[in-house]
């Protein structure tokens, strides 16, 4: 179907978090969330605005620590603005068409953006649902890497749950006596809280680069984990914190012969980017006896294929990297067979629009638990307008609860339950609060 682009437009509003992150090489207390905002006409006459928000991270796209944390959030709007330039330049049939394989986290967070506001707005304007879009290809996809990709989306079913993975950051108190002082919220702080009151079973564990102080702290959140009497499932992930692989072998090797993590080796489903972008593909990884996944290193179309070369078995799907990067690696995953996998990696999302889209996504390819920490580090949308909250509590009440001031993600034993967002548009029945916006400079 062809569209003509009338518009897009980039809006900002700030996140404040409850409670500190540290990922990587970075604390994060708040950090401005960008939403994208266009609108379309189809050959037909149809019109529809379409809607989508990331925030802008910092110290993920591009950890040059000679750039400030401002610095790395104007790189990713100066990504924004070449992307809204070329769209608007070239036209499209659909978003498929323009999606781009460019090298480059950062230069990769403008189109992924503007590819989902402009499903968003097509599938509002054909009325029907992002999972139906996909599996009736409306996106217009064709054979890749001899793959028949629209034979492989019809095949896609989504779910009506998937599993939230809850990340331990690296400074995140593990019980009350980690803490010098509380938030005093009335929500979870602790991992001893959070396991008790969301009832979670997969858990993503942060890894910071030295093995011995890791060792210690794994083994404060074995004594957590250990409590739990069915089984449970982890993920470590070093986010390029090791500086080669001899560094990510010692660690391993520290765990295995550490008697207190004797159950959380066995839980442990896959590493994900334990060694520096620069040097990660450079050496195989195949000795490793657990899985090994690429995220940062997936910076371009081909980064999968090159990282299998080397023994890599999965990579992370992120609505930042792009959808359409996503769908292809899932369609290589089931071409490639036994062995190969796909994640859902992404804590920083936030609730709105740019949850639901990742959500459905990871859904729709089949991934049964996504890593998810917006509703833990944020206290959901209280800082919004209570019309913009009471608009998705109203239009997707099994994914929201409105509790502790807020409406805010809903965790039922460990479970984010998604049924609603098979809905027309991509997996929203409500819209932002334009109003409540500053426009992106």
């Amino acid at each position: 179907m062809r569209l003509k682009l009338a518009s897009i437009d980039f809006l900002e509003r700030d996140v404040r978090l409850r409670m500190p992150f540290r990922f990587g090489v970075v604390t994060l207390t708040e950090s401005p969330q960008v939403f994208a905002r266009c609108r379309i006409r189809t050959e037909d006459g149809r019109q529809a605005e379409g809607a989508a928000a990331e925030l802008l991270a910092p110290k993920w796209f591009d950890k040059n620590p000679a750039l400030s944390n401002d610095d790395n959030c104007e790189q990713l709007r100066a990504s924004l603005r070449v992307a809204r330039k070329q769209y608007l330049a070239h036209g499209m049939r659909t978003a498929w068409q323009h999606s781009s394989p460019a090298t480059g986290l950062v230069e990769n967070y403008g189109p992924a953006l503007v590819d989902r506001v402009l499903l968003d707005a097509l599938c509002r304007a054909c009325g029907v649902s992002f999972y139906e879009a996909i599996r009736s290809n409306l996106v217009g996809a064709e054979v890749f890497e001899g793959i028949d990709l629209a034979q492989f989306f019809a095949t896609l079913k989504p779910a009506g749950s998937i599993a939230a993975r809850h990340t331990v950051g690296l400074v995140d108190p593990i019980t009350a006596a980690d803490q010098k002082e509380r938030v005093n919220d009335g929500l979870p702080e602790t991992l001893e809280e959070v396991v008790a009151v969301y009832g979670q079973r997969w858990f993503k564990l942060k890894v910071g680069g030295d093995a011995r102080a890791d060792v210690e702290r794994l083994s404060a959140i074995a004594a957590i984990l250990d409590r739990i009497p069915e089984p449970y499932h982890a993920s470590l992930d070093g986010n390029e914190q090791y500086d080669d692989f001899e560094g990510v072998a010692e660690l391993w090797a520290k765990i295995k012969a550490e008697s207190r993590l004797k159950r959380l080796v066995e839980s442990i489903i896959f590493l994900e980017q334990p060694v520096k972008r620069q040097k990660a593909l450079e050496r195989n990884v195949s000795g490793i006896d657990k899985p090994v996944i690429i995220d940062e290193s997936d910076d371009a179309m081909d980064a999968f294929p090159r990282a299998r070369a080397l023994g890599y078995k999965g990579v992370s799907s992120k609505t930042c990297k792009g959808i359409y990067k996503s769908l292809i690696n899932a369609a290589r995953c089931a071409a490639w067979g036994k062995g190969y996998f796909m994640t859902g990696e992404d804590l920083t999302i936030q609730a709105g629009v740019a949850l639901q889209q990742d959500l459905a996504l990871v859904s729709l390819l089949g991934i049964t638990h996504v890593e998810r920490n917006g509703h833990h580090y944020v206290n959901g949308m209280a800082d919004l307008s209570g019309a913009e909250q009471e608009a998705f509590l109203a239009a997707h009440p099994d994914l929201y609860e409105r509790s502790h001031g807020a409406t805010r993600v809903k965790i039922s034993g460990g479970l984010l339950a998604i049924g609603s967002l098979d809905c027309p548009g991509y997996a929203s029945g409500a819209m932002p609060d334009w109003d409540t916006m500053r426009r992106m400079t």
